[in-house]
């Protein structure tokens, strides 16, 4: 089995998505159609049950997936050390992000540089359907994450910035005309759902009104662009963070400030009993860096 075909079957399994998939290997579709199918050819089985609407993996699929991802993680570690070392670093830091807010970080990201030279900071992508999961399963080091964490295992470390939130929506909904919402506007309108725990989706897309009123829960989404068509076509819409207007732009959505909502907070998150001394330099770095809100 190639490389490129382990990591579009391991990557599958944990998508359970075809078109996810694709887009995350920056491959088509039908490449990855086609490399599942080679490897069920080779293994005499199936490794994934598929319809036209679900992705799921089989006894014998979950068997390969688990077999298969700590040596393909090991693998990646491996080279990515041979890498650093060729450019005189010695250690890394993984630092897990569920959005494109790579600006605000800047100061950050060249304070640590600067302060520890030996050490690389490496971004990994983490869908907000399952955000604490690359923590616990050591995947990454450190997340950023938006409040509130009320994780027991996971420790809170600074805040890193806060923003506004804004309502999401298509251009053609008569709340796109607005210079700005409320929440009380969500009553009876369909917004998307897909974060988790419960507590963190509701600290940005509640379930109810300030006043109690339902908000109704549309088509589940686990990551910013699977929100775009459904929001673009006016299917559902969404509280999101601000710098979704910087980062995904589309000529079919509006992005009307709320003027009732709490601002976000943004904040280092880190699992307890796997703290260590580049962890605890990286959230040190995060206070003195002084890192403006907007």
């Amino acid at each position: 089995m190639e490389l490129r075909d382990i990591e579009i079957f391991l990557t599958l399994a944990e998508e359970l998505h075809f078109g996810r998939t694709a887009e995350r290997l920056h491959l088509t579709q039908g490449r990855v159609s086609q490399s599942i199918k080679k490897q069920e050819r080779r293994i005499g089985a199936a490794l994934f049950d598929r319809d036209n609407r679900n992705v799921a993996l089989t006894s014998i699929g979950r068997q390969l997936y688990e077999d298969l991802r700590p040596m393909y993680q090991g693998l990646r570690e491996g080279v990515d050390r041979a890498t650093m070392a060729a450019q005189g670093k010695t250690d890394i830091l993984r630092l897990g992000m569920i959005a494109s807010n790579l600006q605000p970080l800047r100061p950050l990201l060249d304070a640590f540089e600067a302060r520890h030279p030996e050490c690389a900071v490496r971004i990994r992508d983490v869908h907000f359907d399952d955000p604490f999961g690359p923590l616990r399963a050591g995947d990454i080091d450190v997340h950023l994450l938006w409040l509130p964490v009320r994780e027991p295992d996971l420790t809170v470390g600074p805040v890193l910035y806060t923003e506004p939130l804004v309502l999401a929506l298509s251009t053609a909904h008569p709340l796109a005309s607005r210079t700005s919402v409320s929440l009380e506007d969500l009553a009876g309108q369909t917004v998307t759902t897909g974060a988790r725990p419960d507590y963190w989706r509701e600290a940005v897309v509640p379930a109810r009104t300030p006043s109690g009123q339902s908000i109704n829960t549309g088509p589940t989404v686990t990551h910013y662009q699977e929100m775009i068509p459904i929001i673009a076509s006016g299917e559902a819409m969404s509280p999101v963070h601000a710098q979704a207007q910087r980062y995904f732009p589309h000529p079919d959505i509006a992005y009307i400030p709320i003027h009732d909502a709490p601002l976000a907070r943004w904040a280092l998150v880190w699992r307890t009993s796997a703290e260590t001394d580049l962890i605890r330099a990286f959230a040190n770095t995060a206070k003195d860096a002084g890192l403006s809100t907007r």
